[in-house]
């Protein structure tokens, strides 16, 4: 009977726990101050491209040197 208490104790603590981190990641993604943050990390996905088309770029520009 004690190791039951002991479980449903420690599966109180954990869903409090487990709350409170919950609740730091929202506080934490929606301040204001990050926005500038999540802009930028959302336009890297595309900065991938440019380079990309770079490079394709200067070897197809290379070929024709030779």
């Amino acid at each position: 009977m004690a190791t039951f208490n002991l479980f449903n104790d420690a599966s109180s603590v954990m869903t409090v726990v487990s709350f409170i981190t919950f609740s730091g990641i929202l506080w934490w993604t929606f301040m204001s101050r990050r926005s500038a943050d999540f802009d930028e990390a959302a336009q890297l996905p595309f900065a991938d491209d440019d380079d990309a088309q770079a490079v394709d770029h200067i070897d197809q520009t290379e070929k024709h040197h030779g």
